[in-house]
């Protein structure tokens, strides 16, 4: 179970690497209020965001780093 969350979570350091950081805030905070204007429920909304979408998605596969491809969170559109 640990080792899912540190998955989850170094899946979002990648994205946050890729977007250069303050972006993937900005993205981040810009989607989470389209998806709950969207959805109006907040745990919705969090769990639509494209970015924990491809962590969600893909946590349990401790070996989805090494062959994710760049801006992979793209495909969760």
């Amino acid at each position: 179970e640990n080792f899912v969350l540190l998955n989850h979570e170094r899946i979002h350091i990648r994205q946050q690497l890729e977007l250069l950081v303050l972006p993937f805030f900005i993205w981040y905070l810009v989607e989470y209020l389209f998806r709950l204007y969207q959805f109006k429920d907040r745990n919705k909304a969090y769990r639509n965001i494209v970015f924990e979408r491809e962590a969600y998605e893909n946590e349990k596969d401790l070996n989805y780093l090494q062959k994710r491809s760049f801006w992979n969170f793209l495909r969760y559109y």
